[in-house]
C-alpha cells in the first residue's frame, strides 16, 4: 500500500520547479521584445510610449536586476525574485484569508 503524499513535499517540489524555470529557463528566453512591444512596433505607436514609466527606477526594471552586468544572469535573478515575491504575496493573502474566524453557521 502506498503512503499518501505530504502537501509540504508537493509544495516544495513545485517551488523548486518554479525557481528553476524562472532562474534557468529564462537563460534561454527570446531576446525579441514582448508581444505588446512587437504589436506597438508593427502598428507604429511604439515611438509614443513613455520610456520613463513608474517602474523605471525599480531594481528589477526591464526584466533585469540592477547592478548585475551579465544580461542572462540578471534576467534569471529577476525571475527568481519575481517568483519569490509572487509566492510571498500570494501566501500572505492565503494566510490572511484562512485565519479569519468562520461565520457562525448555527444562525444564533
Amino acid at each position: 500500500m502506498s503512503r499518501p503524499r505530504s502537501n509540504r513535499r508537493v509544495f516544495a517540489v513545485l517551488l523548486v520547479v518554479a525557481l528553476l524555470v524562472a532562474g534557468v529557463a529564462s537563460y534561454y528566453a527570446s531576446s525579441h521584445p514582448d508581444g505588446l512591444e512587437y504589436v506597438a512596433g508593427k502598428t507604429g505607436f511604439l515611438e509614443t510610449a513613455d520610456e520613463d514609466g513608474p517602474s523605471i527606477d525599480s531594481p528589477l526594471a526591464d526584466y533585469g536586476t540592477e547592478g548585475v552586468d551579465d544580461e542572462r544572469l540578471s534576467g534569471g535573478l529577476a525571475g527568481v525574485a519575481g517568483v519569490a515575491l509572487t509566492l510571498a504575496i500570494g501566501g500572505g493573502l492565503f494566510l490572511l484569508i484562512r485565519r479569519r474566524d468562520p461565520a457562525d453557521k448555527t444562525g444564533d
